[in-house]
């Protein structure tokens, strides 16, 4: 009786375990299959779920950024230099989220912690990295600081994982250059298909954030330099009113029209990436005046899944301007009222940037702009404008002036003969925009302006008014389009809430296919 009792007692544990192993097993698999965290397209708040989970560190994520830069980078060309304290700067991270850790909620890391960003290379760094907007002119030089988005992305605890690719001097070296090259790196391919243009300036930001090899990037933006690669690359470009970030220690164009801004993956990314690095700097006169739109408590807010719902959105019927069909759907399905057939006004002067007097203001005020930069620099072999033509024709073959030319700086060089030129020319571009864009909005009651991806880009850049640009879809031969929402100064929120809606109601982008 009692081994009866015995063989029961076995046989129910058997079972029992039996039961436990069939309901536990495919969970240990699970687990550590789980355990193996997917880098490619991760978000920032997917990583940093992933830091808190332990599934992932700071090292481990920049160790695998630069296996894909070393192996995609020779054929793309979005990166320029890759930052050489790069893994001590993760260790860093690492080490910091830790103690964090240990000490409890109370000591919340920021979102950028931890994460690798690769900068424009016109975005000074005060560290073992160049800054050379692409040109051998600047290799070598000695920058006196971080540039002021630099020091918010340093205190924030952002990794600087190296520079991205840029058309060189900005694009505003000469009209001849394609976008995306430069003599440091050559030229810059697009992802998706790689005989497409990759637009410019910013374009080694959008290349190398579109084919993950990096989590963000920093882009700048004159006329269309964030707005057009973001477009052409699948990806996400946010151009700021001027003045919400700020521009010292960006190698300039022009202060009336220069913004710096993120290029991201996704709204989310890069609105992170935005309300990090806006708000006043001493060095930048305009963060003053732009600070006011800051709102209480940040951009993350306005990331609303609803937020088309009951927004005025203007539709321009020039051919050039009309979003696609698909897209327009989208808006009137999100709740947004379209108000359609809108014109413009002056807007063939404002596309022709000769006839509304950007390209001789912008000409003028590169001058001004770029000689003081030069003269600021530690340790520079250039220290004028006149220095860096001088430079590209000893170097002609390696900076290709026989095949590109320099037009842009000698048209820029010789703008001391037009003596007071430059206040009529600013003034009258405030006036195009006053009675242009922003009429428009104020008459229609407008939350914003919605074109194609960068056809817009001069119409807000005579304003220093903010765009976003979102992916909206790929043409046949499958190069990316995006489509754009711009806005009054200021406007970045109602913006963000309406390009956030768009992309989560249609959810476009994929990761590119490296097409020839």
């Amino acid at each position: 009786m009692l081994r009866d009792q015995h063989q029961v007692q076995v046989h129910f544990l058997f079972n029992f375990l039996l039961v436990l192993i069939v309901i536990i097993a495919p969970t240990i698999g699970a687990h550590h299959h789980h355990h193996k965290f997917r880098i490619k397209e991760a978000t920032i708040s997917e990583i940093q779920n992933a830091f808190q989970h332990e599934k992932l560190t700071s090292r481990q994520l920049v160790k695998f950024y630069l296996r894909e830069i070393s192996k995609l980078n020779p054929l793309l060309r979005g990166v320029i230099e890759v930052n050489p304290d790069a893994i001590h700067l993760a260790d860093k991270a690492d080490k910091e989220r830790k103690s964090s850790m240990r000490g409890g909620s109370s000591s919340r890391l920021h979102y950028l912690h931890g994460i690798p960003i690769l900068l424009k290379d016109n975005i000074a760094t005060k560290d073992r990295m160049n800054t050379t907007a692409g040109s051998l002119a600047l290799l070598g030089s000695i920058v006196p600081r971080d540039a002021g988005v630099v020091k918010k992305l340093r205190k924030a605890g952002a990794i600087i994982l190296g520079k991205a690719s840029i058309s060189e001097w900005a694009h505003f070296r000469s009209f001849n250059a394609p976008s995306g090259w430069n003599a440091r790196a050559g030229q810059g391919k697009n992802p998706y298909v790689l005989s497409a243009d990759p637009c410019g300036s910013s374009s080694g930001s959008a290349i190398s954030v579109a084919a993950n090899l990096v989590t963000v990037t920093l882009g700048t933006e004159t006329d269309g330099s964030i707005l057009c690669p973001s477009n052409s690359n699948s990806v996400v470009g946010i151009k700021p009113t001027v003045g919400l970030t700020s521009r010292s220690g960006v190698i300039p164009i022009s202060p009336r029209q220069d913004t710096v801004g993120p290029i991201c993956r996704t709204v989310a990314d890069a609105v992170y990436v935005l309300d990090t690095i806006v708000g006043f700097d001493k060095r930048d006169d305009a963060t003053t005046v732009a600070s006011k739109f800051i709102p209480k408590g940040g951009y993350l807010q306005f990331l609303k899944p609803d937020g088309l719902k009951g927004k005025r959105l203007g539709i321009l019927r020039n051919p050039l301007f009309s979003p696609d069909s698909d897209s327009i759907v989208t808006l009137r399905q999100g709740g947004a009222v379209l108000v359609d057939n809108l014109n413009i006004s002056n807007l063939d002067i404002i596309l022709d940037s000769s006839k509304s007097g950007e390209l001789p203001a912008l000409a003028i005020e590169f001058k001004v702009a770029l000689n003081a930069y030069l003269k600021e620099l530690v340790a520079s072999p250039v220290r004028s404008l006149a220095d860096v033509i001088a430079f590209n024709k000893k170097f002609s073959d390696l900076e290709k002036i026989d095949e590109y030319g320099q037009d842009l700086f000698l048209l820029s060089q010789a703008t001391d003969e037009i003596g007071d030129m430059e206040k009529p020319l600013q003034s009258r571009l405030e006036k195009l925009s006053r009675d242009g864009l922003e009429k428009l909005m104020r008459e229609h009651m407008l939350d914003a302006l919605v074109t194609p991806g960068h056809e817009i880009t001069p119409v807000l850049a005579i304003g220093g008014l903010p765009g976003i640009s979102v992916p909206a879809g790929y043409n046949p031969k499958g190069v990316p389009f995006g489509i754009c929402f711009g806005g009054r100064k200021g406007s970045e929120p109602k913006l963000i809430e309406i390009a956030y809606a768009f992309e989560q109601a249609t959810h476009v982008r994929k990761p590119p296919s490296f097409k020839p």
